[in-house]
């Protein structure tokens, strides 16, 4: 999987090191949204010498290169996800927990005169794992 990741590190335009490659890796196999303090709490396990400050500049260079996003959640917490395909997101106000959903059309035309890169929709309620217990 090292050779793999390192190949689409280099497609992206991003020098493979130890820890982009295995940033990287965290965000293609953990679909939990993280945030920079979750990655720092697994990765500095097996890599003790990893500071926030790298993972941040490697989320950044990522979102950069389109290899991941990041979104902000309405408690002002960034999380990043290696899903990059056009999806929206719901957080439960329960659990916490972020899922990936569709994203709606709202409509199939741009606003006159703008050019859209992204869009961001996040909604909010109770996941239906918690709407069970309730």
């Amino acid at each position: 999987m090292i050779t793999t990741i390192s190949k689409f590190l280099k497609e992206k335009g991003i020098t493979p090191s130890v820890q982009r490659i295995e940033i990287m890796r965290f965000m293609l196999t953990h679909k939990t949204h993280p945030t920079v303090d979750d990655i720092y709490r697994e990765l500095s396990k097996s890599i003790p010498t990893l500071s926030k400050t790298t993972i941040y500049n490697t989320l950044t260079l990522l979102c950069d290169k389109g290899a991941v996003i990041s979104f902000t959640t309405d408690d002002n917490t960034t999380h990043y996800d290696g899903v990059v395909e056009e999806h929206a997101h719901f957080k439960c106000k329960n659990c916490g927990q972020i899922f990936d959903v569709p994203i709606p059309m709202i409509n199939n035309s741009e606003p006159q005169g703008f050019d859209i890169q992204n869009v961001e929709v996040t909604y909010y309620g109770i996941c239906p794992k918690c709407t069970e217990y309730q």
